[in-house]
């Protein structure tokens, strides 16, 4: 008797931010193949960066995203910073992690009200969404803008920010100036527990994750802007060995590397970082954590949106608390000198750790550039959650089973790049 062959293809993935494809092959109701396709070409950054100038990584590999750019400027900072042996003055640090709340707020609030929350109210997409539930999109809107205005407000602008400098910004606000921004952040604050308490109310698939976890760790507050790596065996590395236990390697399927932690698959991520941090959560976060049904840690990747609200919360109230105490810095940057050497520089994007490493000769120039995203270190998780996802809903029709699968890729909020394509599925049956 011949094979039973069920194919299912997506060409072009839906609500993800950048171009991506889905592949799963069940072959006598056993899956055989289920492949995350990142088909975009490669955009050569670290390239782009060997021969030019320390001081310019900010400004270039900010141009990786448009979504999490200040991600890119912090990772690329802190080793900068670090092989030239710099150490920011304390409000210069403390204003470089109220810059990065900013995006975590604009970020976690577009991927939850614009790209998540359709699959859990049935709809194709945030505008279907508008036309019956207006008051849903606009309050994410206007959520989103906070996190938007305090990107501006540090930063230049929300999109791209150019205030961003090694050693601090070029211009750093009064305190008064903040003022009109901490009125905009309480406002927010009640939609961001609103959201939280809303999002806990979905139903969630039953899945749980088996992969190890990955996140920055800082002994007296949540990870944000820097810190060590911890991960959930116990181990605790700096910064400088993440290239000794993360290996990258290449698939055929991919034109991003998958990553493996000390030769195992693993995850990163809000789920990581909440699983292995929720005690530093402030009281406010904890709160509204607890009363959204989440224990100590999470590990079901499709209530990842609860957790992301968690993270508004978190963002948000942290912002409050760097503006209450906030004093202006009597320069708006360390002066830096070049040095030869290796930098290494982690800090937590909304979607995960992000690694830099920059070598340098005694005049500055970047002789060599090592980055390394989220979304890559979670493409094999991704698969493995395909695979069982399939598995155990093998009996569903094609489209209702390319749908959970799509659904199951969005939990992460892979950022691919930073467009958003329409679904193009072709089904074959053999």
């Amino acid at each position: 008797m011949s094979n039973r062959i069920r194919h299912l293809q997506v060409n072009s993935l839906a609500r993800v931010e950048g171009e991506g494809a889905l592949r799963v092959v069940i072959r006598d109701g056993e899956v055989e193949a289920a492949e995350l396709s990142i088909y975009e070409p490669p955009r050569f950054f670290e390239a782009f960066l060997r021969g030019r100038a320390y001081t310019e990584p900010p400004d270039i590999t900010a141009r990786i995203c448009g979504i999490c750019p200040v991600a890119y400027q912090t990772s690329a900072c802190n080793a900068l910073e670090q092989v030239c042996g710099v150490e920011l003055d304390p409000p210069l640090a403390a204003l470089r992690r109220l810059l990065y709340c900013g995006e975590w707020i604009s970020s976690h609030t577009l991927h939850i009200y614009l790209l998540h929350v359709p699959d859990f109210l049935g709809y194709p997409d945030a505008i279907a969404l508008s036309r019956d539930h207006r008051h849903i999109v606009e309050k994410g809107l206007a959520l989103k803008k906070s996190g938007n205005a305090l990107l501006e407000f540090i930063g230049g602008r929300a999109i791209h920010p150019v205030n961003v400098r090694i050693g601090g910004f070029y211009s750093v606000p009064r305190r008064a100036e903040l003022a009109p921004m901490a009125e905009q952040l309480h406002r927010a604050l009640d939609y961001a527990i609103e959201t939280a308490q809303w999002v806990a109310g979905f139903e969630f698939p039953d899945l749980e994750l088996t992969h190890d976890l990955l996140a920055a760790s800082d002994l007296h507050r949540y990870p944000i802007d820097r810190g060590d790596i911890r991960t959930s065996t116990g181990a605790t590395f700096p910064a400088a060995e993440f290239s000794t236990h993360v290996v990258e390697h290449q698939v055929p399927h991919s034109t991003a590397l998958h990553a493996q932690l000390d030769g195992r698959r693993y995850l990163t991520g809000p789920l990581a970082r909440y699983s292995l941090n929720s005690q530093l959560l402030s009281p406010t976060a904890r709160q509204v954590a607890s009363a959204a049904g989440l224990g100590a840690e999470c590990r079901n990747p499709f209530r990842s949106i609860v957790v992301r609200a968690v993270e508004v919360v978190y963002a948000i109230d942290e912002a409050l608390r760097l503006i209450d105490e906030y004093h202006h810095p009597q320069r708006p940057a360390v002066p830096v000198t070049p040095a030869a050497g290796v930098g290494h520089g982690v800090s937590e994007a909304p979607r995960g750790l992000l690694y830099h490493r920059y070598e340098l000769d005694a005049g500055g120039i970047i002789l060599d550039a090592t980055i390394v995203p989220p979304t890559s270190q979670n493409q094999p998780a991704i698969e493995d959650d395909l695979r069982r996802v399939v598995a155990a809903n093998k009996d569903l029709d094609d489209a209702m089973l390319t749908s959970l699968c799509e659904r199951t890729i969005r939990n992460y909020d892979p950022c691919i790049s930073c467009s958003a394509h329409f679904l193009d599925m072709e089904m074959v049956r053999l």
